[in-house]
C-alpha cells in the first residue's frame, strides 16, 4: 500500500498538482469535509485574511468560524466555539504535498482525528503515513513497588483514549499531547497525573512518514 501512495503522488506531480497552495487547497477541498463551511464561505475567509481584516464568517450551523492562520503550507481553523480543523502540507517529491488534516473536538477535553489525503483530496490510507503511540507510551515507566496499587488503580480510569494532536505552523512536525486525564473529575486527575509523563509526543515528517 505504502508503494502504492508514493506512486500515485509522482503521477499527481506531474500531472501539475504541485502547484497548489494552502489557499487554493483549502478553497477547492470538498463541502463534506468542513460541512459547517461552503466553499464561497471559504473563499470570504481567505479575502478577508489576505487582506488584513477579521476573518470570521457565520456557519451553516448558526454560530461562527473563524480563520487563524494562513501560510503557504499551514492552516488554523476555529470551525465553531468546540472545533477547530488544521491543515499541513507535508512534501514528498518534486514539491508534491500530502495534506493532513487534524480536526480537533472539545468536549471540554480535546480529542482528535488524523486524515490524509492527495492534492486532489483524495483520501489516503492513514495508517501507512502515520502510526499513533499507544496510551502506555504516555505513562512513566518506572514504577516503585511502593506506587504500585496506585499505579493499578490509575490504570483503571484510563479507561478511554484521548489524544490531542497539534501541527505546527512552522516546522513538519505534529505533536500529541495524552488529554484523558482532562476528562477524568478533579479526584480521579490526582490519582492519575503522578503516572502520566509531562512531555507531549512529538512526530517529525520523514519522506513519506510521521514518525
Amino acid at each position: 500500500m505504502r508503494l502504492y501512495i508514493v506512486s500515485l503522488l509522482f503521477f499527481l506531480s506531474f500531472m501539475g498538482v504541485n502547484a497548489q497552495n494552502m489557499a487554493t487547497l483549502f478553497t477547492d477541498m470538498p463541502d463534506s469535509y468542513i460541512p459547517q463551511l461552503e466553499s464561497a464561505w471559504r473563499k470570504d475567509l481567505v479575502n478577508l485574511y489576505q487582506t488584513e481584516k477579521e476573518a470570521r464568517v457565520q456557519n451553516l450551523m448558526g454560530g461562527f468560524t473563524v480563520l487563524k492562520a494562513l501560510t503557504s503550507d499551514y492552516m488554523l481553523l476555529q470551525v465553531s466555539e468546540r472545533s477547530t480543523v488544521e491543515i499541513k502540507l507535508f512534501p514528498l517529491v518534486n514539491n508534491t504535498p500530502i495534506i493532513c488534516l487534524v480536526t480537533t473536538v472539545y468536549g471540554p477535553a480535546p480529542d482528535s482525528r488524523i486524515d490524509f489525503y492527495s492534492p486532489d483530496w483524495s483520501p489516503l490510507d492513514t495508517k501507512e503515513l502515520f502510526t499513533p503511540a499507544p496510551t502506555t507510551w504516555f505513562l512513566k515507566e518506572k514504577i516503585s513497588e511502593a506506587d504500585r496499587f496506585a499505579y493499578n488503580e490509575a490504570l483503571s480510569l484510563l479507561d478511554i483514549e484521548l489524544i490531542h494532536y497539534q501541527l505546527s505552523p512552522d516546522s513538519l512536525t505534529l505533536t500529541a499531547t495524552y488529554a484523558t486525564p482532562l476528562y477524568l473529575s478533579r479526584e480521579e486527575r490526582e490519582k492519575v497525573l503522578p503516572f502520566v509523563k509531562e512531555e507531549p509526543k512529538v512526530y517529525t515528517w520523514k519522506k513519506f512518514h510521521l514518525q
